[in-house]
């Protein structure tokens, strides 16, 4: 069973203003989706829709995940515009605070947990509501796990933590997903040239304790990924796929 082109498709994408999400956006939005740009702030969410092209497929909602009245809201807004959600790009996150973990202060520690764990939970229990009730019923969900899901890097341990945890949630909910035929699946990405991971180019600490530049990919090529998931008929799942730069250190971060 292929994917059938001429019907309408809808995703919501979180974090769509910038970076993967953008970039996804973009090729959803190429490829004849119907998107809905989630992200904090409204102006970066509007470029996008700008920038596609793509006039009433693309609708901005500006979306805080960590607030779950929030992420109601951009789902209810998804569904009054195009009737119902097929796919979810669960990829709003946010990185490290500043300096070693012994100095965090709680609110640091909280934050980085309230974007990259509870918002995904938030968007994760949104998408399963509206994907089992819709006719015909079922959806795609693809959670942003990164690299750090599986192996850390120094000084990460926040967002180390929540990335293994999103790797629980993808695993637990491609479970809880069969009897609704819901797909979920995960993309791990190791340094794509985004904002967060520019500082690639300019030297990051190793498990060394050395300072080494690490090479980047398009993010375009990031999107591409999400895309071919998206794409898939809902009896196949990739339920992970890590798109990463050849030459990174990432097995052994070495």
């Amino acid at each position: 069973m292929s994917i059938d082109k001429n019907v309408a498709r809808i995703a919501i994408v979180t974090g769509a203003g910038t970076g993967i999400g953008k970039a996804a956006s973009l090729a959803l939005l190429a490829d004849g989706w119907s998107v809905v740009l989630a992200g904090r702030r409204p102006e970066p969410l509007e470029q996008v829709v700008d920038e596609s092209g793509a006039g009433g497929r693309a609708l901005a909602v500006p979306t805080d995940v960590g607030n779950p009245d929030s992420v109601k809201a951009l789902f209810a807004a998804a569904v009054e515009r195009f009737g119902r959600v097929d796919l979810l790009f669960n990829n709003a996150g946010t990185g490290n605070p500043p300096g070693p973990f012994e100095d965090w202060t709680p609110t640091q520690w909280q934050g980085v947990v309230d974007i990259n764990l509870n918002g995904m939970f938030y968007c994760i229990q949104q998408a399963f509501r509206t994907m089992k009730a819709q006719s015909p019923r079922g959806g795609r969900i693809i959670n942003n796990g990164s690299i750090s899901a599986t192996t850390p890097r120094p000084n990460s341990m926040a967002y180390t933590s929540t990335k293994h945890a999103v790797e629980g949630l993808t695993k637990t909910a491609s479970l809880d997903g069969r009897k609704y035929d819901i797909a979920v699946g995960q993309v791990d990405v190791g340094n794509a040239m985004t904002e967060l991971a520019s500082r690639m180019a300019t030297g990051v600490p190793q498990a060394s304790g050395e300072l080494a530049i690490e090479p980047l990919i398009d993010v375009k090529i990031v999107g591409q990924s999400v895309l071919y998931m998206a794409n898939l008929p809902l009896d196949a799942n990739v339920l992970f796929h890590t798109i990463m730069a050849t030459k990174m250190p990432f097995v052994g971060r070495g």
